[in-house]
């Protein structure tokens, strides 16, 4: 995102749009990509309500909150677009409010990767990672990036969970 400080991102958490809702697609690209045609759009504050519930020590990736959406939702998948933005309003709008955190940092891209897009970028993140007791690891030469290590032991399930 670019201009975050000129941006409302509490407003644009609480606008659903015309969200939740279900979507049958038709490209059979798509099909065969996300394994069938129902596709569900997750309003931001969704988003925001999933990773509040990762607790101190626990991480959860931006698929594992779509998986778990499209699940609960009756949905084949979760469209990945809008969940990236919404992941990153959702910390934004955390940010700027300074109080009522939602614990951002704990949501990683695929892989365990860290989330340069967040406020304070991978710096900030990796520090209140680390300071929960994870390992962050870089990778990479030219194109460097960061990793919770062994992220999969830290995984929040979110079945079975109000």
């Amino acid at each position: 995102m670019a201009n975050e400080e000129k941006k409302d991102f509490n407003a644009m958490l609480h606008d659903s749009k015309d969200m939740p809702k279900v979507q049958i697609v038709t490209d059979p690209g798509t099909i065969k990509k996300y394994g069938g045609d129902r596709m569900y759009f997750a309003p931001p504050m969704e988003y925001d309500r999933a990773m509040r519930r990762v607790p101190e020590g626990k991480l959860a990736t931006i698929t594992d909150i779509r998986a778990y959406f499209a699940r609960a939702n009756g949905a084949d998948f979760t469209e990945p677009i809008t969940a990236g933005i919404f992941v990153s309003i959702a910390a934004w709008a955390c940010f700027q409010r300074g109080e009522d955190e939602t614990p951002y940092w704990r949501t990683l891209k695929a892989g365990g990767e860290l989330n340069p897009k967040y406020p304070g970028g991978i710096e900030t993140q990796r520090e209140r990672l680390e300071a929960e007791g994870h390992i962050v690891v870089q990778r990479g030469r030219r194109n460097i990036r960061y990793y919770v290590k062994d992220y999969e032991g830290a995984l929040y399930s979110f079945e079975n969970r109000n």
